[in-house]
């Protein structure tokens, strides 16, 4: 008697998606619900409206991963629309202190640009078959890193704000095209650092028990350190320049497991910040307020980091509640500070609980590239993840006196359309990694395997790869 073993199939888990989306929604509007109360005594009038436009998007976005990528990371989207959601909580809480009611609101532009963020993640998996598609346009992503970094420096398009150069105006709306060149750069990373990986981590020489590259093959990251001191000359802005060479640097580490690249961006960047200190008042300042923001001479320039440090030390360990802390008076509290706004009103729990989302998500991400079959998917993956954790640490190492404040948003949380709109985009690049990571391989019939294949399907091979 003969017994067939049925080859194992992986469980698609979008059912379970659902469930911790059902989840994250009753977390977001039960917050909603709560500012209103703890604010006005009411229940909102716009509840019915905000939660119906609310469930419809992300519930969107999860049958179009049931229709088009049904093996995607089932915990992506939860943790995003929680973050987003507590964002808009908290952006409307500032609203109805500021009395700023309906369309005049910051909540409900925000609101618009979750649902643009939304439909653009799904034009993103919709269009987006193969990941590894993108590898094709490793140079061209490039390009249009360096054209986006340059925008802002155009006379007329450029925007100064708060002392840095990096936002461009387009009739009333002000967009910082960073933002996206974060997502090109990856991609360029990733499909270079394909192609040259054996080189730069095999070809070096060993100095102090550490293997240095060669000469000519510290171009690449020479090129970003100078990049890097670019964004920090010309826009005044430390927080992008860190994040760029910093995703490149881990990047670079994860595709060769060498430890002198570290070594060597850590220096590259240390002499960038000495030459900053000395060269721009900008830069200077804000270490001084950064060293003391408490003393009169640093009250004087900028009351906002105490602010901040006295608003999150006023919530404790469970948080005034929300709606019934004063956040409203840290200055820009919607965006650079929107992290001290809810740590004043959740206290120090729902603060490590953020940052347990956000840790997640990160891990989730690590973890798609861990499972990727392609070198260009891990990379790609990596990037992402790292590129989100990277700007977390610079926002909340900012706000925490940890690190200089740099004027970066909080991921899927802060005001800004720009910012909202890469990081959906960030999730969908993400979502649509962990499907082909998770996807069960397609079998191969018996004697199938030996022959050679045909040559339609060896393109194919070539065009995927």
């Amino acid at each position: 008697m003969t017994t067939t073993v049925e080859p194992l199939t992986p469980r698609t888990r979008r059912g379970s998606e659902l469930l911790l989306l059902l989840f994250a929604i009753a977390i977001v509007l039960l917050a909603w619900v709560t500012t209103d109360l703890n604010r006005n005594g009411t229940v909102p009038t716009n509840i019915v409206p905000v939660a119906g436009g609310f469930t419809v998007l992300v519930l969107a976005v999860h049958l179009v991963l049931r229709w088009k990528a049904a093996y995607a990371d089932p915990v992506l989207l939860p943790i995003t629309t929680v973050l987003n959601g507590l964002g808009l909580v908290m952006i409307h809480r500032l609203d109805l202190a500021r009395g700023k009611l309906g369309s005049d609101g910051d909540a409900y532009r925000q609101l618009i640009w979750t649902t643009l963020a939304v439909v653009l993640a799904v034009t993103v998996l919709i269009a987006l078959r193969d990941h590894r598609l993108l590898r094709r346009y490793t140079f061209v992503s490039m390009a249009a890193a360096f054209v986006l970094l340059l925008l802002p420096l155009v006379p007329g398009l450029g925007r100064s704000i708060n002392g840095s150069q990096i936002w461009i105006s387009i009739g009333p709306l002000n967009f910082q095209p960073g933002e996206f060149a974060k997502i090109a750069l990856a991609i360029f990373f990733a499909g270079y650092l394909v192609q040259t990986r054996d080189v730069l981590s095999l070809a070096g020489k060993k100095i102090l028990g550490f293997t240095f590259p060669r000469g000519r093959d510290l171009g690449p990251i020479v090129v970003a350190w100078a990049l890097c001191v670019v964004v920090l000359v010309f826009q005044n802005d430390l927080g992008t320049s860190l994040l760029y060479f910093g995703l490149f640097v881990a990047m670079l580490y994860v595709a060769t497991e060498r430890v002198s690249w570290i070594i060597i961006g850590l220096l590259l960047f240390a002499a960038a910040v000495v030459f900053a200190l000395t060269a721009f008042a900008h830069f200077h300042e804000r270490v001084d307020l950064w060293l003391d923001p408490f003393s009169q001479q640093s009250l004087d320039r900028s009351n906002q980091l105490a602010n901040g440090l006295w608003g999150m030390a006023s919530g404790g360990l469970t948080g005034t509640g929300l709606g019934a802390g004063r956040p409203y008076l840290t200055p820009f509290a919607e965006s650079d500070f929107i992290f001290p706004s809810l740590g004043e009103e959740l206290g120090l729990f729902g603060s490590v609980a953020i940052l347990v989302l956000y840790l997640v998500f990160c891990e989730r991400g690590v973890r798609t590239a861990l499972g990727a079959r392609d070198g260009f998917g891990k990379l790609l993956a990596i990037g992402l993840a790292f590129s989100v954790a990277f700007q977390l640490f610079i926002v909340i190492g900012g706000v925490t006196r940890v690190i200089p404040l740099t004027g970066l948003t909080t991921p899927f949380m802060s005001l800004g359309g720009s910012s909202l709109l890469a990081n959906w985009v960030i999730m969908a690049l993400l979502l649509r990694i962990s499907d082909q990571a998770r996807r069960p391989m397609p079998e191969i019939p018996v004697g199938v395997a030996a022959d050679d294949p045909s040559p339609a399907e060896v393109t194919q091979v070539v065009r995927l790869s």
